[in-house]
């Protein structure tokens, strides 16, 4: 049920990035960051308030747990890296790259079991399927810009450390809970950025309201992103967590382009191929390991 989890969160990112890219477009990317945010919070709120809980009242914050808190402002630097590379390489070479850095991250985290995760060695039966998912990176890297390539690589790290965060601070909490403070962390950090580099933005000029309502959504999905992610983190190795979420994202992706621009990526196809054949080698060697034992 968790992969499942997983998959389904992957299919709300992209609908998310669609829908944010609309709100980037009509207001610029620091004005939409902090709409996100405020529409996210918004929403979480009310969630809170419904299910009368306190986000305030079961704060872990200790000398020991106050980086738990961090899950937010780590997922704006996330954008921003993304942001950053966005001119620079194609879309494709973005997502290939956030990828290893998400393997590769989440290979550390399950292999030493930082952050208080759980720890899952890695097999060297498994390198067979280890290198399909690369196979599958680098063939949707097309172009190459060192910068960028860096940035992009850091997105992925970070998104790893940020989930990581948010779902061990709704262990402490709830998920809901820490799923508001992801938004509220977040929103505090986004908008001096704002303030700071968007001065030219619509936030500035004048705020006209789009009569594309659904662009506004995108803070809404990225709660349910949340709350899912803070579900299945601590339930899946965070190596096989990246794969299912970049599976569901870039088949849906594929999806959505060919519905809405009609336009279609055989390089994003085959690399999705290829990382899909190189999980399911991964997921087959698992379930031998019990008996073979």
């Amino acid at each position: 049920m968790y992969y499942i989890f997983s998959l389904l969160t992957g299919i709300l990112i992209s609908v998310m990035v669609a829908f944010n890219g609309g709100l980037t477009e009509q207001y610029g990317v620091y004005s939409a960051t902090v709409i996100i945010h405020i529409a996210g919070l918004l929403f979480i709120t009310m969630m809170i308030i419904l299910k009368r809980e306190n986000p305030f009242s079961k704060s872990p914050v200790t000398r020991q747990t106050w980086f738990l808190y961090l899950g937010g402002a780590i997922g704006v630097m996330t954008t921003a890296f993304n942001n950053l590379a966005f001119s620079r390489i194609s879309v494709s070479s973005i997502l290939a790259l956030g990828l290893f850095g998400q393997s590769i991250s989440g290979l550390i985290v399950d292999q030493y079991g930082l952050l208080n995760m759980p720890k899952h060695p890695f097999q060297k039966q498994k390198i067979c399927g280890l290198f399909l998912i690369l196979c599958g990176i680098v063939s949707m890297t097309n172009n190459f810009d060192i910068l960028a390539v860096l940035v992009s690589f850091a997105a992925g790290v970070n998104i790893v450390i940020s989930r990581t965060l948010n779902a061990k601070l709704a262990e402490y909490t709830s998920i809901r809970t820490g799923t508001f403070f992801n938004y509220l962390i977040g929103l505090l950090v986004a908008l001096p950025v704002c303030f700071l580099l968007g001065k030219s933005e619509a936030a500035f000029t004048g705020i006209v309201v789009s009569s594309k309502i659904y662009i506004y959504l995108g803070g809404i999905i990225g709660v349910c992103v949340v709350l899912l992610s803070n579900i299945t983190v601590t339930k899946i190795p965070a190596f096989y967590l990246s794969l299912f979420l970049f599976i569901g994202q870039v088949f849906s992706g594929i999806l959505i382009d060919a519905l809405i621009s009609k336009t279609f990526s055989p390089r994003n196809m085959i690399g999705g191929i290829f990382v899909a054949a190189g999980l399911c080698v991964n997921l087959l060697l698992d379930k031998k390991e019990p008996s073979a034992s």
